[in-house]
């Protein structure tokens, strides 16, 4: 060989040995983990074990700006990859809620959910095409699928439409590939399947990675999978010259020099075309079982078990390395002595990093025990019993402290002394500051909140004139897409009709359809696209074309965007704004209110009810202003009514949490919004002709829900409350008495009982008759407020 092949040889040959030394440190991670569970110090473990080759392999071509949405076993991937160490790891295995130890969820996930910045406490986008990024993992199977699609579709737009070129920070020409992975029993989900459909329609660059390792955890693939193979159900998906689809390629999890080179020629076609791919990664292993609740033993033969062991991928590549000279057994030998040393070092460091701040606490917990145990009135044994038992506690977790001290407090609650009152002190401080670890960050702060925008009234010429709802939208959105080129609208018939209500009559062919766009009926991946997008710093309007059919894309909103502050401690943001409408139309399925649900799922999310389209224009600016994420809910029986327009359409403000008073009253205040509010009003026209003066209140927003208290102010008036809605019962009304009468103390200024006033538990029945007696109507509101009058 020449000097310069030498040279080469040589490069080659460290580039192998060091994946090889990265497969061996993350299976040591795993063997040494699962011990960690297994011992009592963490609480559950699910590892990579057995596919640490591939996800090496695959690392290798992942690069800054990229994005990765994966599962539960991408370690391997997040060492390799740089996105996380071992310590790191650790960290998160025993929930250490410091993120400068765990700075992916600050103990909030288990282990292997990772997590990348994307968003400045100062409201600025971070440079994400300088980093190697991850969206914030999920436990629920295939639940990583819908926001890749909205990942992957982002390259797409920051290629296509010129008005992103500038965005440097955000996309270097579109060049970013999504890396989804999922086990090869997940792809049994829908999730799998509507994304994939969507991935070959769209045309974005999404590479898919299926991990195959015949199991779902003990059901074998020939029980979950057509034809037991994922690729093989897949090949009509495949894309031809004169078709739509993705490529498919077949690769063997213990082949590492077969999978460097298919990865290699794949990823970059990905990456220059924006054709999809599906990587189906075979013949994979799981050493230690699906994770800590069990043994594979129990439901593997023998034989299997035999076959695993001998194709365990570490193993062949160890052999690989052997047969072709890259290295001697001494070397592979000191790197394997080396990465398990390396791993017991990470555990260790880590479990010190958890360990010392509860330790330390434990000794100042004990000196405000021994203090009050010294006091002559103190019951002593209880005291020092308590106190022995948390000094005892080798492991002791921070309740363990909390509840030592609550038992004292408990128990000397009637001894004033200043022992029992530094303890309760300290007790209260541990508290709030426990409270800021583990119950935080469900909202964003600051700048990126949308509850600290600035509110801006609209403002009206003297001869304003009065066109439709959805007329007012239209020119809204008019404005809004031609003065933010972040901002892009889609949805099942968004884009060439305008949406089924003209919000967006005229817009596609004004604005582009790339501004403005249809998508297929496929609703779970239209909030999988927008989720995508704002997590790559777009601001996208996700439609759900009625209200009844968010169930369909609840899944993502509820386990991904209204959890995600609160998962990753702040670090991550995705201000989606989906936007649908519902309340009073005709029949079961396009006149729903199921707001008890959808407030029971998306807590995280704001949810915003307004009454007309003017409303909902000025809640569209607020929440544009902010990094939230939001679900606006436009009254369906809106759309025709007339509204008067404001002269500042796109600057005006309306804000979250503020209830309006839209007619004024003394002798009971009745509380709704949306739809029904015009129910309300009808009926407090007619209580007036009956000398009853009733003040209407719209909420506005149920989540969040009157910060301020206004609806206490107007019941300190009328000292009668009646909540209006058209939710079952129990619903929505059940909420917003909760939130009132308890949440607020209103009780106290109570003359008679208050009252809820909801729909039926049924569905509403088709016709106007139907809607008249499944949700309340006019005389329903003047029988109970008179019945409360009468009281």
């Amino acid at each position: 060989m020449n000097t310069e092949s030498r040279l080469s040889f040589e490069e080659f040959r460290k580039e192998v040995l060091e994946d090889y030394r990265l497969a061996c440190e993350s299976r040591e991670v795993s063997l040494l983990a699962r011990k960690e569970v297994l011992t009592g110090k963490a609480k559950f473990g699910i590892f990579g074990d057995g596919k640490e080759v591939a996800q090496v392999a695959m690392a290798k071509y992942f690069q800054p700006g990229d994005f990765r949405s994966g599962y539960y076993r991408d370690q391997t991937f997040a060492f390799a990859s740089g996105i996380a160490t071992p310590e790191q790891f650790f960290s998160q295995m025993y929930a250490d809620p410091d993120l400068a130890n765990e700075p992916f969820s600050g103990g909030r996930q288990m282990n292997s959910h990772f997590s990348t910045p994307n968003l400045g406490k100062d409201g600025n986008w971070l440079n994400l095409t300088e980093s190697k990024n991850t969206a914030t993992d999920m436990s629920p199977t295939a639940a990583q699928m819908p926001r890749a699609l909205g990942l992957a579709f982002a390259s797409k737009l920051f290629r296509d439409v010129e008005s992103l070129k500038d965005m440097e920070g955000l996309s270097k020409n579109g060049n970013e590939v999504c890396f989804a992975t999922i086990g090869d029993a997940s792809t049994s989900e829908g999730h799998f399947w509507e994304t994939m459909n969507a991935a070959g329609v769209l045309q974005v660059p999404l590479a898919v990675f299926v991990w195959d390792d015949g199991y779902g955890i003990s059901v074998q693939r020939k029980y979950q999978t057509t034809k037991d193979s994922i690729s093989v159900a897949l090949e009509g998906f495949r894309k031809t010259e004169d078709s739509n689809g993705f490529d498919i390629y077949n690769v063997k999890g213990w082949d590492y020099a077969g999978m460097c080179e298919v990865f290699e020629a794949g990823i970059r076609k990905i990456r220059e075309t924006h054709i999809p791919a599906l990587f189906h990664v075979e013949e994979l292993t799981q050493p230690q079982g699906h994770s800590t609740s069990g043994s594979h033993e129990r439901y593997k033969s023998k034989e299997r078990l035999n076959w695993e062991k001998e194709f365990d991928c570490n193993h062949q590549m160890r052999q690989w390395i052997l047969e072709n000279a890259l290295s001697d057994e001494a070397t592979l030998a000191e790197i394997e002595a080396k990465a398990k040393s390396y791993a017991q070092e990470s555990r260790k460091s880590a479990w010190e990093k958890y360990i010392a701040p509860i330790r330390k606490e434990v000794q100042t917990m004990l000196g405000f025990g021994q203090a009050v145990a010294a006091l002559p009135q103190a019951d002593t044994a209880q005291v020092n019993n308590l106190l022995q038992e948390l000094q005892n506690n080798r492991e002791p977790w921070r309740k363990d402290i909390l509840k030592t001290a609550a038992s004292i407090l408990f128990r000397h609650r009637n001894i004033q002394a200043p022992a029992v009152a530094a303890l309760k002190a300290y007790y209260e401080d541990l508290l709030a500051r426990e409270k800021d670890n583990y119950n935080s960050f469900l909202h964003a702060t600051g700048v990126n909140s949308a509850l600290n925008v600035p509110v801006v009234p609209a403002a009206y010429e003297a001869d304003a004139v009065s066109i439709n709802g959805y007329e007012i939208l239209n020119r809204y959105f008019d404005q809004l897409i031609g003065n933010n080129p972040k901002v892009f609208a889609f949805g099942e018939d968004v884009g060439k009709i305008g949406d089924v209500n003209q919000a967006f009559a005229g817009l596609q062919a004004k604005h582009g359809s790339q501004r403005i766009f249809d998508t297929g009926i496929r609703e779970l991946t239209i909030m999988g696209q927008g989720i995508g997008m704002a997590l790559r710093g777009l601001r996208p309007i996700a439609e759900i074309q009625y209200l009844d059919y968010l169930i369909y894309g609840m899944q993502p909103l509820s386990d991904d965007v209204a959890s995600l502050q609160y998962r990753t401690k702040g670090i991550q943001a995705c201000p989606i704004i989906v936007r649908t409408r519902g309340h009073r139309l005709e029949g079961i399925w396009h006149s729903g209110s199921p707001m008890s649900m959808i407030m029971g799922a998306l807590r995280g999310m704001y949810m915003c009810v307004p009454r007309n389209m003017v409303q909902a224009a000025g809640l569209y600016n607020t929440l544009l202003q902010a990094n939230e994420p939001a679900l606006m809910i436009e009254s369906l029986n809106g759309y025709r009514l007339k509204e008067k327009l404001p002269n500042n359409l796109g600057e005006f403000t309306v804000p979250l949490g503020v209830p309006e008073v839209i007619k004024e009253g003394t002798d009971i205040t009745i509380v709704s919004y949306g739809s029904t509010l015009r129910i309300v009003e009808e009926a407090a026209q007619s209580l007036e002709q009956l000398d009853v003066s009733v003040e209407v209140m719209d909420v506005q927003t149920l989540l969040p829900f009157d910060i301020n208290h206004k609806i206490l102010e107007s019941l300190k008036k009328t000292n009668k409350i009646l909540f209006v809605d058209e939710d079952v019962p129990g619903g929505g009304t059940a909420y917003m008495f909760q939130q009132v009468v308890e949440g607020q103390g209103a009780y106290r200024w109570l003359d008679v009982a208050p009252r809820t006033l909801s729909a039926q538990a049924h569905r509403p029945a088709y016709g106007s008759d139907g809607d008249y007696f499944s949700k309340p109507n006019v005389e329903d509101v003047i029988r109970v407020v008179l019945e409360m009058v009468a009281e």
